[in-house]
């Protein structure tokens, strides 16, 4: 999905850009210090979603939706909570009051990523064909981060802490493991053990106690390995 910002305060522009690197289903491929600068770039570059500030010099952001046909979806940008009810006259599809949190943007981007799937694909991302999600919403350090339900190789209890392990890194949370069994499918996920949770999807082997996930050895608890073997015995050739 593409974006724009549009905003007269530099800062305000590159605390965007850094937002917007750490969401990778949007892309941020213009950006403008005024609602007319805006105006040429849409002309020749149309983008999906546009960040807009709403106290500009020569053209405020609000006059600028107005007047303006064929915008992309828009989330205003603003220090005024003035201006909250005109945003919801204007159906823009958020409105961030400066300074804003990663989270609060997060929020806001998602929103506008789901209209823009049901726009293009008739669904949102946050269903599969079955109508269950297919991705989790994490808190990891000062980000919330998504992850994918089927990157997901295995789940492992640290105490307060669950590391939920993908191909890619490794994501620590304060959670439990009761919790996150809780909001993976049943049918794709088995817990093995006390302390894991893998996903039947990423198992390469088994071996005596131990489930093989690419270099990973992961425990089989004896209460949960005649249920696993079932489990293995009617998917076996």
């Amino acid at each position: 999905m593409k974006c724009m910002a549009v905003d007269d305060e530099p800062l305000a522009l590159r605390i965007i850009e850094g937002f917007c690197e750490k969401v990778g289903y949007i892309e941020l491929t213009a950006t403008a210090s005024s609602a007319i600068e805006a105006a040429e770039i849409l002309q020749q570059a149309p983008v999906d979603l546009m960040f807009l500030d709403i106290n500009m010099p020569h053209l405020t952001g609000v006059d600028f939706v107005r007047m303006t046909d064929n915008l992309p979806m828009v989330i205003f940008t603003t220090a005024y909570p003035d201006y909250a009810l005109t945003g919801y006259e204007l159906n823009v599809v958020d409105y961030l009051l400066k300074p804003f949190s990663f989270d609060r943007f997060f929020k806001a981007v998602t929103k506008a990523y789901e209209l823009y799937c049901l726009k293009k694909n008739g669904t949102t991302p946050a269903e599969t064909p079955s109508g269950t999600p297919d991705y989790i919403m994490v808190r990891v350090e000062y980000s919330t981060v998504r992850i994918n339900i089927a990157d997901i190789e295995f789940v492992e209890g640290l105490k307060d802490y669950v590391k939920i392990a993908t191909p890619d890194r490794n994501y620590v949370t304060k959670s439990s493991m009761k919790n996150v069994e809780e909001k993976l499918p049943q049918d794709r996920f088995f817990r093995i053990h006390k302390s894991f949770i893998v996903n039947l999807d990423r198992v390469n082997a088994f071996e005596n106690n131990h489930v093989i996930i690419g270099a990973n050895r992961i425990p089989l608890g004896n209460h949960n390995r005649e249920a696993f073997l079932e489990f293995l015995e009617k998917n076996r050739l």
